[in-house]
């Protein structure tokens, strides 16, 4: 096990490192550091020694990726891809482009960010799952029939249908909660509770379907008919044998999301006033704010690997079958 969770490590070394190579490639492919300066300094007639002067202090006046005048290591190290992005390796993010420190940002934002995807996550899969188990228990029937439809009828309109309409009715019409912004401590929970419910809504649709189609598979197998056959009700084969044994599927779709919990969710922050990373993002590609952006691009997919790590090591857990060698 121990060599096995090694080797995943080392094999998502180059990954860290080519998906880290093609973001930096891409950013500078669209901008410039002259362009970015431009942009910064906000002016449109803006001399030429001031976008010397604002790259040098950030230090983008330095060669991409070979410093060919440098000597030594210099030749890798004095360039703006070490300075800016391999240095992540050793948790060093550097600042934004407005000077404030990248890591102390993510921290800070990284509460009100889980505050919201922890409780829609859970709420999501055990509403999900719990519906899919009755469609599956009456299937074929009048109820499977309109549960389904419903389910595609939800999983076809966009979430932002569900923000727009969840704000207009609960929070203009009826004024139970605020339309936007956060709060900590005890008072959060008003600011929360409408994000989490439209979170959960939303992807009730499709988790629903796809966790119905697992339930589906399973009990059409060969044990699900000797359950039957020693007398089991449909109940207890239902949760002691269905749903145990299509937990290796649903692992899969759900322990490599939590790591991405911490991400934060991109549309909910930011039409909710929400200052989470989602919203960090979001204001950082509008800004083209590239410290920020290679930063979170980077923690995504470290984060995005340590998902597929878990849900290999999970798979032991419900299936002893499965050894690592």
């Amino acid at each position: 096990m121990l060599a096995y969770i090694v080797r995943r490590l080392l094999y998502a070394l180059p990954i860290l490192i080519g998906v880290n190579l093609i973001t930096f490639a891409l950013f500078f492919v669209v901008n410039t550091p002259d362009d970015m300066a431009r942009m910064q300094l906000g002016v449109k007639r803006v001399t030429p020694e001031a976008i010397a002067k604002w790259k040098a202090e950030r230090g983008y006046d330095r060669p991409l990726f070979i410093n060919a005048e440098a000597a030594g290591t210099g030749v890798v190290t004095e360039t703006i891809f070490f300075a800016k992005s391999v240095r992540m390796f050793a948790g060093d993010f550097g600042r934004a482009e407005d000077g404030r420190d990248i890591a102390r940002e993510i921290r800070l934002r990284m509460e009100p960010s889980l505050a919201i995807a922890v409780p829609t996550f859970i709420l999501g899969l055990l509403v999900s799952v719990s519906f899919a188990l009755l469609l599956t228990f009456f299937r074929a029937g009048s109820l499977d029939f309109w549960g389904v439809f419903v389910c595609v009828a939800m999983m076809s309109i966009s979430g932002l249908f569900y923000i727009i309409g969840g704000q207009y009715l609960v929070s203009k019409l009826w004024r139970l909660v605020p339309i936007s912004g956060y709060a900590g401590g005890f008072d959060a929970w008003k600011f929360l509770i409408l994000p989490v419910v439209i979170g959960v809504v939303s992807g009730i649709g499709a988790s629903t379907r796809w966790y119905r189609t697992m339930f589906l598979e399973e009990i059409a197998k060969d044990y699900v008919r000797t359950a039957r056959a020693k007398g089991l009700s449909e109940v207890v084969v239902l949760f002691r044998h269905v749903l145990r044994n299509a937990l290796i599927p649903i692992l899969t779709g759900v322990v490599v999301v939590i790591p991405l919990l911490f991400m934060g969710s991109l549309l909910s922050e930011s039409f909710f006033g929400i200052p989470g990373l989602g919203s960090y993002t979001i204001d950082a590609i509008n800004a083209q704010d590239f410290a920020v952006v290679r930063a979170m691009v980077f923690i995504g997919s470290l984060l995005y690997i340590i998902g597929l790590i878990l849900t290999d090591l999970s798979y032991t857990l419900v299936d002893p079958r499965i050894r690592f060698v």
